[in-house]
């Protein structure tokens, strides 16, 4: 029976690593040490975030307080080793949101992490449940934590608003925040699952009912600018993904898409990224009332009457 789970792209991209590199003590160490050589030279400073239920890792670049922040949240990792075994650590061979983080100069640059991520702490017990980075990936819970990670950052540098960047799964995160968030100034997504209810049909998985789905969030970030990338090779979270989202939003205007060549899953975004995070995040104006009578005066003709 196909496991209760959303499909995520490191299912196939990078569960085979997993399964080389897992099972010592030296893969926990090479991923921490991945963190550190990708965020040290940028100066992108550890922190661990204290929500409810977890301890969130981040790396952080404040150089203007009482500014917005660009906030990237990582994708889903070790999610499984392969179709049906769950991984014993979900942190990720190649955290690429970090790294699209790296690549950008703002001045407050800020990523986070996924639950259980980096041997990072639950709080109710000395073992993170693996529902977490399974079946319970997007759940309320889970939002709620990263409401409180925000609302963290807020208060400890005065950052009023942010800019949301979601990768894989963490685009899912990033949505639903966005959609329950007054203080989000535009949200951006890389190959990200922004209907994991399409993802896993498309993988012929079944989707748990215990994680939110963004495409119920979908209209409420109908007036949000955003800009989401979709890799033209991404057989992860192909086009019909983001086509199931964006047929949910009830006003298209502020939509913006962009098929990424050379761009898979995993690879090729971070090549691309310093060009890519400054494409404009236009909003076309929404429809408007009619507000006169096309229809011309008597003797008149090409003027409009006023209502």
């Amino acid at each position: 029976m196909p496991f209760q789970a959303t499909f995520t792209r490191s299912l196939l991209a990078v569960g085979l690593s997993a399964v080389l590199l897992t099972g010592c003590g030296t893969h926990s160490v090479m991923k921490d040490d991945t963190v550190k050589r990708t965020a040290l030279p940028v100066f992108m400073l550890e922190r661990n975030i204290p929500a409810q239920d977890f301890i969130i890792e981040a790396r952080e670049r404040v150089y203007e307080k009482f500014k917005p922040a660009t906030v990237y949240i990582e994708g889903d990792g070790v999610a499984f080793y392969d179709d049906v075994s769950v991984s014993d650590d979900p942190t990720p061979v190649d955290p690429v949101a970090l790294r699209l983080a790296a690549q950008d100069s703002g001045a407050n640059v800020i990523w986070l992490a996924r639950p259980c991520q980096y041997n990072k702490g639950w709080k109710h017990g000395s073992q993170c449940p693996s529902d977490f980075w399974t079946g319970k990936r997007f759940a309320p819970e889970v939002i709620d934590n990263y409401q409180t990670v925000l609302d963290n950052i807020k208060a400890t540098y005065g950052i009023p608003s942010f800019h949301l960047v979601g990768y894989d799964g963490g685009a899912a995160v990033a949505t639903i925040l966005a959609a329950q968030r007054s203080d989000i100034l535009s949200l951006r997504t890389v190959a990200g699952n922004l209907d994991p209810r399409t993802t896993a049909e498309l993988h012929n998985v079944v989707y748990s009912d215990e994680s939110l789905s963004p495409i119920d969030f979908a209209p409420a970030v109908a007036d949000l600018p955003q800009r989401h990338f979709l890799g033209k090779l991404d057989r992860t979270t192909p086009p019909a993904v983001y086509n199931s989202f964006a047929q949910s939003v009830a006003d298209g205007h502020c939509m913006n898409v962009t098929m990424v060549d050379n761009a898979d899953h995993v690879l090729g975004w971070v090549e691309q990224w310093s060009v890519l995070k400054d494409m404009p995040l236009d909003c076309a104006a929404p429809p408007q009332p009619v507000l006169f009578d096309p229809t011309p005066l008597d003797g008149d003709k090409g003027k409009t009457k006023k209502h």
